[in-house]
């Protein structure tokens, strides 16, 4: 069974920028997947810019992205008005929000 979770970033006017990764979520995978090797918003935007993701890894040419690696469609980073908005819509287990404080915040 998967544990759902979706990844974002605090943009700076103040929406959040966020897709979908099926499997891991929990905080003692993705969590500290995020934290250890995303850490940098460089990096972060890139994996972002993969779209909706199948699987987290540290490298970013190893993560399962749904349509760079399974050819099924692009789903963009869905954009969230606010974190509060963020943290409302979030229909995954856990939620991941990388701050302009460069601190991670987690929901579920």
């Amino acid at each position: 069974m998967a544990t759902r979770s979706r990844i974002g970033i605090e943009n700076q006017d103040g929406t959040i920028s966020s897709i979908y990764c099926h499997w891991d979520g929990y905080p003692s995978h993705n969590g500290e997947i995020l934290k250890k090797y995303y850490s940098d918003k460089e990096k972060l935007q890139q994996l972002l810019e993969l779209g909706d993701i199948s699987s987290l890894d540290e490298e970013l040419e190893k993560v399962t992205a749904y349509h760079r690696d399974k050819g099924e469609k692009f789903y963009p980073a869905r954009i969230d008005k606010s974190l509060d908005e963020f943290r409302k819509s979030d229909y995954e287990e856990y939620g991941y929000v990388f701050t302009l404080k460069n601190k991670w915040l987690i929901f579920n």
